[in-house]
């Protein structure tokens, strides 16, 4: 089993995706939206194409240490895509902040991560807008 995480702290997965493989996306053509897994080693800009007919998009994060989710997550909203996107794998609480600034909307982890990583950790996290070195140098000065 998994864990959703959002703004709220653990919440029950509201969504109803089914996420497909990337290979799978034009087998689902037809379909009027589609939610892909994407690993950690792909490239946004291979879905520049698809972005409409995604309705979610969840990236793989095979390490607390492999930042390449985040930057996967920026360069689709750059390419405009407004959809949902999920990180799951191995993210901690302390890179909560850092996924929603990248575009993230929530964060699964299996039950196992949350059990060392309970609900409070996350909350800490959750007013992710203040939590960044720049916010903190402005109220400084």
């Amino acid at each position: 089993m998994s864990q959703i995480i959002n703004d709220l702290g653990f919440v029950t997965d509201a969504q109803a995706f089914t996420f497909v493989e990337p290979d799978h996306l034009a087998a689902n053509a037809d379909a009027a939206s589609v939610a892909i897994d994407l690993p950690s080693d792909a490239s946004a800009d291979d879905l520049a194409q698809n972005l409409s007919q995604l309705s979610a998009v969840r990236i793989d994060f095979p390490s607390f240490a492999d930042g390449r989710g985040f930057t996967i997550a920026k360069r689709l909203r750059e390419l405009g895509f407004t959809g949902h996107i999920r990180a799951r794998g191995h993210v901690i609480a302390d890179q909560y902040a850092m996924a929603r600034r990248s575009g993230f909307d929530d964060v699964e982890i299996s039950d196992d991560l949350a059990a060392r990583q309970p609900q409070d950790q996350w909350l800490a996290r959750a007013n992710w807008q203040a939590h960044d070195y720049q916010s903190r140098l402005k109220r400084r000065a």
